[in-house]
C-alpha cells in the first residue's frame, strides 16, 4: 500500500518516491518469473488530478526460470514501465446504486484510492506478467535436447544417432540370428544327419 496524504488533492500536485518491496507470490508464469520475496525496485511518480491519483512508474526485478528448449536454468533482469489511474471513491459515484443490466461496465476495471491508500500490486502484477517472454531461451540459437536420448545438444554439437530404416529391421534380426548359430546350426544338424545316412548305406 502507498500513502497519498502527503500528495494532497490539489490538481497538479506531484510526488516522486523510490521504494524497494518484496515480490508477491506467483509473480510470473510457469517457466519464468520473479521469485517470491525477491526485491522489486520501484520508481514512482504520483500526480494528483481531478478524478484521483495518476501513478506512473518503473519496476526492476530479477527473473529466474528455465530455457524451454534445453531446460537449463536462466536468469534475467526485468524492467517494465506502467501507468494507472486510481480514482477517488466519490469521483465517479462509486457508491451509487446501479441497475444490474448483466453487462460488464468500466467500473469493474477501475482501481480506487482507499482511505488515502492505493494498492500497487495488481498493476505491478499485470505489467510484469505481460512483459515476460512466453518462450524463454538461454540463447537465441539454443539447439535444445536430443529427441532420442535427451542429451543437451549445445554441449555436443556432433551428437547424433545412427538411423535405422524400419524396412531393414527384419533383415537385421535375421543377420543377428545367423551370428548366434540359428539357421546355421539347423543346417549343420541337417548335414550331420545326411552324413550318418550315407555311412549306413555303405
Amino acid at each position: 500500500m502507498f500513502d497519498t496524504r502527503e500528495l494532497g488533492r490539489s490538481p497538479g500536485a506531484l510526488k516522486r518516491l523510490t521504494r524497494s518491496v518484496p515480490a508477491p507470490k506467483d509473480l510470473g508464469i510457469e517457466v519464468i518469473g520473479v521469485a517470491e520475496g525477491a526485491p522489486v525496485e520501484l520508481v514512482l511518480r504520483l500526480e494528483s488530478v481531478m478524478e484521483g491519483v495518476l501513478v506512473t512508474g518503473t519496476a526492476r526485478a530479477p527473473l529466474g526460470g528455465e530455457c524451454v528448449r534445453c531446460l537449463e536454468p536462466l536468469e534475467r533482469e526485468l524492467q517494465v514501465d506502467f501507468q494507472e489511474m486510481y480514482a477517488y471513491p466519490e469521483s465517479d459515484g462509486r457508491n451509487r446504486v446501479v441497475a444490474d443490466t448483466g453487462a460488464d461496465t468500466e467500473e469493474d476495471d477501475t482501481l480506487f484510492v482507499e482511505g488515502d491508500l492505493f494498492d500497487l500490486e495488481p498493476v505491478l502484477r499485470d505489467a510484469v506478467v505481460l512483459a515476460l517472454p512466453l518462450q524463454p531461451v538461454c540463447r537465441e540459437d539454443c539447439p535444445g535436447l536430443c529427441a532420442e536420448c535427451g542429451a543437451r545438444l549445445a554441449d555436443d554439437p556432433d551428437h547424433h544417432h545412427d538411423a535405422v530404416d524400419i524396412r531393414w529391421a527384419a533383415l537385421r534380426e535375421f543377420a543377428d540370428s545367423l551370428g548366434s548359430g540359428g539357421p546355421d546350426g539347423a543346417s549343420r544338424a541337417g548335414g550331420d544327419r545326411d552324413q550318418d545316412r550315407n555311412a549306413q548305406e555303405e
